[in-house]
């Protein structure tokens, strides 16, 4: 019985992609450096994998940023504002793409799926001249031979590379981007040529979008793809890897009725539906890559009812066509559970991350295969029981709790027009009010100090002294600037959800727990195994004494409870909605600490609300029911004259602008810059917006500093489509991951553009 890895994580056990990739942006080190430790990480994986006894084991999932954009490399599709003239790209050329630099912006960047990773999204029109521009799949393949292992070779699906595409500036929304199909297609033909003369024998192609509610037009175009590769895939075995949700009915009728392919990848963890299509009729003499470890999450497999699974798919799909897979690629999930030496061992018995799911797919096959691991599974089944029934899982107040908000929508009493009055009158802020995110960057004396208190290494007075000399460098900073509403930088937090989660109870924290969000980017999600309280204020002290240090308002900084979700792994044993509201509750606690301490404005962050949004359309109204009701039990009971603000971040917005409106914040920030300013469209369609608003007039992903009047105009164009008076002007997120040298400038732009509109918008009355 056969065994199959989706996709694997990049980044390294320890994050060494990480740093290679930082120290070579920062011109420490060289292009052969990063690609050494590339090399390394690879050869790594490979022969894990391998020595696992995995069969199919896949190359070119492997990116210095992420895969789509590996893509759009392949393709050639660089936009003309980075000055490409052909050949093969470079990293030069890739990062500007990626991350912008000194003359241009970067492309936009969007999440992936219902992940927290994040892609570059193409920018394509009809006059892009698509040429074979890398050859980095084919590279990847030929080097995993040398190390003696032969892989599938996987490659994001032409028909979902267009999908997730869109127009580029200037090309009419109009455009159909399905019609560049044969203009892209001679190139996949290019690649698919070299790597047959390679000698690969299988091709995986990921076309995730076919979970999507697809059209009859867009399920036709992967019909239309694969006719047309079907000659050039002849003598090749070719798996089409679908992920993250049950594929429709029509969808899977598309799909197994696609020319020239052998095997078909399906997600049988979150498309739970799926199996019924494949015993209701699968194709003869194909594979089914049955996804039945989850690759999203790091609970360990529950290995008896996955056997029970596969049995029962067996006996449809044939013994010798059955290949036991994960549910998506592993990227999602932390690298390797050996490396946590400070989980207790109830806990970490539950666990399985990416290592150890290769380990437990490779179990199911054998076991398939009528070699079972007598022992493995044993311990197995002693852990899922030991999860059902420790004590420390579950809180019968907090259930209680959270059982009694049935029954109430928790608005605010008072409408949002009537609070900004109260509000306008306690705060006295200016027309085009200036504020920041939250953070301020984490510079590595700052790190040093956090690490070193942890490890004990210095005592708790000296790290709140070090702290609060942070927090004052960071509020005279922004008064030197002049902004309006302050923030206290958050130096004593190393990531909003990490930081929130470890005075919850519920939640397990790892050491080297990373998963990517996007380049370099690393987070390090909590676990959620039990219910969840706050025993003691978590803020408090660090908002009251930022606020102590100046007359301007200070904003109070919290972690909403859909983001706390959303960012974590979490417990699989009950529904999302019931961890979120005990989560809503804990938060709440807070807001009203923080309000008693005066502090009249708070922030409570909603970064991730649109990415838990369900792919499918007909399961958003109740995702989004109670993600929007758990917000407003956060703050249902604070007075009129407390301001709550929410920020949201790199997502498509538009389609669910209705329930934003409907969180009933005070003030919202919300990306926009890198987006091509996409939020202004739903203004400029009609819709009315009557609380205050913030879409970001700058991209701090990039290192780029935006002039002063490429910020007013910015805000000119807000200020084309939203009243004055409810405008507010930021960053479109918070500047931890940047540079004082690139934040200081960006800052000062951003209140002289402001002051600026001011002077003529009053010279204007």
């Amino acid at each position: 019985m056969a065994s199959h890895i989706v996709g694997y994580p990049r980044m390294g056990p320890k994050r060494e992609l990480k740093f290679a990739l930082e120290s070579f942006w920062d011109k420490k080190s060289s292009a052969e450096d990063l690609q050494k430790v590339a090399a390394d990480l690879r050869s790594a994986i490979w022969k894990q994998m391998a020595d696992a006894g995995i069969k199919y084991i896949p190359s070119n999932t492997f990116s210095y940023y992420d895969q789509v954009l590996d893509a759009t490399s392949m393709l050639g599709a660089v936009p003309p504002r980075y000055g490409w003239n052909g050949g093969e790209i470079r990293f030069d050329t890739y990062f500007s793409m990626a991350r912008g630099n000194a003359s241009v912006p970067a492309m936009e960047m969007t999440k992936w799926f219902d992940t927290n990773y994040h892609f570059i999204v193409p920018e394509l029109g009809p006059d892009v001249n698509f040429s074979y521009a890398s050859h980095k799949a084919v590279d990847e393949y030929k080097e995993a031979k040398s190390h003696g292992v032969d892989t599938v070779p996987v490659l994001v699906g032409p028909v979902s590379y267009l999908l997730l595409s869109k127009p580029a500036k200037g090309v009419e929304k109009t455009f159909s981007l399905l019609s560049l199909l044969p203009k892209i297609l001679p190139i996949y033909k290019e690649v698919i040529s070299e790597l047959k003369a390679a000698g690969a024998s299988w091709i995986q192609f990921d076309e995730p979008t076919l979970v999507l509610d697809l059209d009859s037009h867009q399920l036709q175009a992967f019909t239309a793809a694969y006719a047309d590769l079907e000659s050039a895939l002849s003598g090749l075995n070719v798996l089409i890897e679908t992920y993250f949700a049950d594929l429709t009915t029509e969808a899977y009728k598309t799909l197994v009725g696609l020319k020239g392919v052998t095997a078909y990848g399906l997600d049988l963890v979150r498309g739970t539906q799926t199996i019924d299509l494949v015993k209701a009729g699968f194709p003869e003499g194909k594979y089914l890559f049955a996804g039945v470890v989850d690759g999203r999450n790091i609970w360990a497999n529950d290995l008896a009812s996955s056997l029970s699974t596969l049995q029962q798919l067996e006996d449809i799909v044939g013994k010798d066509k059955l290949v036991v897979s994960t549910s998506c690629s592993l990227l999602h999930t932390a690298v390797d559970l050996v490396n946590e030496t400070k989980l207790d061992d109830e806990i970490k018995s539950w666990l399985a991350f990416a290592a150890q799911k290769v380990v437990e797919v490779n179990a199911l096959a054998k076991a398939l295969a009528g070699q079972k691991d007598e022992a493995f599974f044993a311990a197995n089944a002693a852990a899922q029981a030991s999860r059902k029934s420790s004590p420390r899982v579950t809180n019968e107040a907090v259930q209680k709790a959270a059982a009694a908000l049935k029954g109430s929508d928790h608005r605010r009493a008072t409408n949002v027009s009537a609070r900004l009055d109260a509000q306008q009158k306690k705060l006295n802020l200016p027309v085009l009010p200036t504020t920041t995110i939250g953070s301020f960057p984490q510079t590595l004396e700052l790190r040093r100090v956090r690490r070193e208190f942890k490890a004990n290494k210095i005592s708790e007075d000296n790290y709140i002294k070090a702290i609060k000399e942070e927090i004052k460098k960071i509020v005279d900073l922004q008064e030197e600037l002049d902004i309006d509403v302050l923030v206290h930088g958050e130096p004593e937090r190393n990531d909003m959800v990490e930081y929130f989660g470890e005075q919850l109870s519920g939640f397990a924290f790892t050491v080297n727990g990373w998963v990517q969000s996007y380049g370099s980017r690393c987070v390090k999600p909590p676990i959620i195994y039990g219910d969840v309280s706050r025993p003691k204020p978590m803020t408090v002290f660090w908002s009251s004494t930022a606020q102590s240090m100046t007359q301007r308002p200070m904003k109070g900084m919290l972690t909403g409870p859909v983001t706390i979700l959303n960012w974590s792994f979490v417990r699989n044993d009950q529904p999302r909605f019931e961890t979120c509201y005990q989560i809503a509750l804990a938060i709440k606690d807070e807001v009203e600490d923080l309000e008693k301490a005066g502090i009249n404005v708070i922030q409570i962050d909603e970064a991730a609300l649109r990415e838990g949004l369900p792919l499918r359309n007909s399961e958003h109204a109740f995702y989004l029911k109670w993600a929007v009701h758990s917000f407003r039990i956060t703050n249902c009971g604070v007075q009129d004259t407390t301001q709550i603000h929410t920020h949201m971040c790199y997502s498509n917005f538009n389609d669910i602008i209705h329930s934003i409106i409907d969180m009933d914040a005070d003030v919202i920030t919300i990306e926009n810059s890198r987006s091509d300013e996409k939020l202004l469209s739903v203004f400029r369609e009609g819709v009315k917006y009557g609380a205050g608003i913030g879409p970001g007039v700058y991209d701090i992903h990039s290192p780029r500093i935006p002039s002063t009047e490429e910020i007013a105009d910015r805000i000119n164009k807000m200020l084309a489509v939203l009243e004055t008076n409810i405008l507010w002007v930021n960053p479109d997120c918070g500047l931890k991951t940047r540079k004082y040298a690139e934040v200081k400038p960006a800052l000062n732009n951003m209140v002289a553009a402001a002051k600026l509109l001011r002077t003529q918008l009053a010279s204007a009355k």
